[in-house]
């Protein structure tokens, strides 16, 4: 039961009003047919036993007209005050409880009943402890004279009066603050639950945007991977085939447009393929054979030497692409920037503990597959290795717990590697010249 909200909870110090009340309201609004039945069955009893006990007609009246204040008073006070978070009238309407109940006592012989309403109103509507402790020592004092006039007590009966109140007292202080503990305690664990709530919502929202960003990211890289070495490819044979237009070789020229045409329909795939968020074409007939096909390519349109040694491995599709773009963007950097004579283009298992040792189809199943893509060109500077297709392909292979590396020294050609964990199959090796 939210006796009391907002108080500190380290000790009897006093809170804010706006956040006691307001956190009441907050009960109220959960609990309020709860509180409404309570009060009413309280009332009922406690004027039940009081007003037939008493001495007459007048003292009847009295006594009746005591409980409809009350009753007018939590309507109008307490009951609107707890809904409204407004201070003002929650404790006006405790005063006006405390002086029913110590009228009705002075009353009616059975009008101290009203303290099983009083004690519990007091430590519900009460801002603070020490403000519940302050109402109840008040309804304490009031009650004990309000007895001694009802029972016409000599000096001789007070220490009895007293003592029989202070019990009451006592009892009443720590009923309400061990109510008030658990209220609390209550209180904190909800608290702590909006906290996680909301910590959860951040962190979703969080994951959502780094995932919103990874996304993007993977596009951009596969956009770079594909579609961009594709439109390269088709820049370069559109230059290529208007040099040989100028010089008259017009055969010549139409075999480049050709090769513009695959080039394209080969991108047009791929973009299709990125939309519908599917494997790149290009391995519809396993990887070994889009190796081979990337070779020929590289062959018909630069004229370079291409040697393919190629297992016929099942992977992954995770892996698969992963090696297909690293293969595509290696052998688009050799036709930009190599100046090489012969690439060798493999595709081959490695030994758990050897970097690029191999292993015969019929062996046990190696830890990993390795794809080598090498040439005889002019090498990589140290300012070479960092570029966007390179950072992408060391991505790709973090991503799926493989290993990137390339090495190379000005003018004795370029070795990149790229090895990840899978099982492997048999091989085939052509060799376009």
């Amino acid at each position: 039961m939210q006796h009391r909200v907002g108080s500190d909870l380290a000790g009897l110090s006093d809170v804010s009003t706006d956040n006691a009340v307001g956190g009441r309201a907050e009960f109220w609004r959960g609990s309020m047919r709860a509180w409404d039945l309570a009060f009413w069955i309280l009332v009922a009893i406690s004027a039940a036993f009081a007003v037939p006990t008493a001495e007459s007609a007048g003292a009847a009246l009295a006594s009746l007209a005591g409980f409809v204040v009350l009753v007018v008073a939590y309507q109008l006070l307490g009951r609107r005050g707890a809904r409204l978070a407004d201070a003002r009238l929650t404790q006006s309407y405790l005063g006006v409880l405390v002086l029913v109940t110590t009228y009705e006592t002075a009353a009616v012989q059975m009008g101290i009943v009203l303290l099983f309403i009083a004690y519990s109103h007091i430590w519900f509507f009460a801002l603070s402890r020490w403000q519940g402790l302050a109402w109840t020592v008040a309804l304490t004092l009031g009650i004990i004279g309000a007895t001694a006039l009802q029972v016409e007590a000599t000096p001789a009966d007070l220490p009895q009066i007293v003592g029989q109140a202070t019990v009451g007292l006592l009892f009443s202080i720590a009923l309400g603050l061990w109510i008030t503990h658990v209220s609390e305690q209550s209180e904190v664990r909800a608290e702590l639950l909006e906290d996680l709530r909301a910590t959860q919502a951040a962190l979703a929202a969080s994951h959502h945007a780094e995932g919103v960003h990874a996304e993007r990211a993977r596009l951009a890289q596969e956009i770079h991977d594909t579609l961009a070495q594709g439109f390269t490819s088709v820049v370069m044979l559109a230059q290529t085939s208007s040099a040989e237009l100028d010089a008259g070789r017009a055969e010549q020229a139409r075999e480049r447009l050709a090769q513009i045409e695959a080039v394209a329909r080969d991108n047009l795939a791929e973009a299709r393929a990125l939309v519908a968020a599917f494997s790149p074409p290009a391995l519809d007939d396993g990887l070994a054979a889009a190796l081979r096909r990337l070779g020929d390519q590289l062959h018909t349109q630069t004229g370079l030497e291409v040697t393919v040694d190629a297992h016929d491995v099942e992977v992954p599709q995770d892996v698969a692409v992963a090696l297909l773009r690293a293969a595509q963007e290696s052998l688009a950097n050799v036709r930009r920037h190599a100046d090489a004579r012969h690439v060798r283009l493999a595709l081959h298992h490695a030994s758990a503990g050897t970097p690029g040792a191999s292993t015969d189809a019929g062996g046990d199943a190696p830890a990993s597959v390795e794809l080598e893509v090498v040439d005889d060109g002019r090498g990589v500077r140290e300012d070479d290795v960092e570029g966007t297709g390179l950072r992408g392909m060391r991505e790709r292979a973090r991503v799926v717990g493989g290993d990137f590396r390339i090495d190379g020294t000005p003018g004795a050609g370029t070795r990149v590697t790229m090895r990840l964990p899978v099982p492997h199959q048999d091989a085939r090796t052509e060799t376009h010249a």
